[in-house]
């Protein structure tokens, strides 16, 4: 791993200065960064550690809906108060990724900027990868490719978002505040993440000199009863093959009100509106699986059945 600057930010003000120097990074609890760093996948020349911004409130909005600050912990949001009972999938996601130890250090903020846990991406022993670099192609196409994306690839890459507590803000219509030199503005969650297209080292719609201050949830009824589904090959400490956040607002037999998002079938968190529109069989009408992960089809396809009946109360 390569020498590295560090600068410890005191305010946002000072964060975002701090940023603009050239090779600079933010970083929060690091669990993503360093590991890519020290693997050279990642080769910042400037730390600028913001986990101790005043960023890390969990408050609930005039509206009724919950900010989450950016330097919140993981652990912290999945067993906040407000967070448990009016966004039950967000808290189950969150406690579904890493273990207890990682989930302590990992920020909201840095945990939406994680990036993809794809083989190729992670070992630069593989020539090829768009994400890594940009032009030298995608070995996971014709490589191994059972955990990678059946849903909004491209020629160019076909790995998967890793995110849990993404895909559960998704489904919840989060939006994601940033603050940068112009100064503030908000971007849905849903349109945070980008799919690959021709240039699937970009993931976000981020600016480099832009901040993550907070996550904001709009007051949703359904969310309280929601639930999180993640299907993966072993039980702890594995990313998802498929997952699910699924919300029902179920009324004498009457659907009120659904949200659905899929993890682990794209480069971003997946929400299934025509699935939603129908309630029935349509969050999976545009896949197109590779040779080896065709059984996300149906794994998804189920996994959405199972968890809309567990949030609907009918198992």
């Amino acid at each position: 791993m390569h020498s590295l600057s560090y600068d410890r930010a005191l305010d946002v003000g000072q964060a975002l200065a701090l940023v603009r120097q050239p090779g600079a990074r933010f970083i929060g609890g690091g669990t993503n960064l360093l590991d890519l760093a020290r693997s050279g996948v990642e080769r910042p020349l400037r730390l600028v550690d913001v986990s101790r911004l005043p960023l890390s409130a969990i408050v609930e909005l005039p509206d009724g809906g919950v900010r989450i600050g950016a330097t919140a912990t993981n652990t912290a949001a999945a067993n906040h108060p407000l967070v448990r009972t009016r966004y039950r999938a967000l808290s189950e996601a969150l406690l579904e990724g890493a273990s207890t130890q990682l989930r302590n250090m990992a920020t909201v903020g840095g945990n939406l900027l994680q990036r993809t846990r794809c083989h190729y991406f992670t070992d630069p022993g593989f020539a090829s990868c768009n994400k890594r670099a940009p032009g030298s192609g995608c070995a996971a196409r014709d490589g191994f490719n059972r955990i990678h994306a059946i849903l909004g690839a491209s020629e160019a890459c076909v790995a998967t978002h890793p995110s849990d507590m993404a895909v559960a803000l998704c489904a919840f219509d989060a939006v994601v505040r940033l603050q940068g030199a112009n100064g503030e503005r908000s971007v849905p969650l849903c349109g945070f993440h980008r799919l690959p297209g021709d240039t699937p080292e970009i993931d976000t719609v981020i600016a480099p000199d832009e901040l993550v201050t907070a996550i904001d949830l709009p007051p949703l009824p359904c969310a309280a009863g929601s639930h999180y589904l993640k299907l993966r090959d072993r039980a702890s400490y594995a990313f998802a093959l498929v997952s699910v956040a699924a919300a029902l607002d179920l009324r004498g037999g009457v659907v009120h009100d659904v949200r659905l998002a899929l993890g682990g079938v794209a480069h971003k968190p997946w929400r299934a509106r025509d699935a939603e529109d129908a309630l029935r069989g349509q969050a999976l009408a545009g896949a197109r699986p590779l040779r080896h992960n065709g059984f996300k089809v149906e794994l998804a396809r189920r996994a959405v059945v199972r968890a809309l009946r567990v949030t609907g109360g009918l198992t």
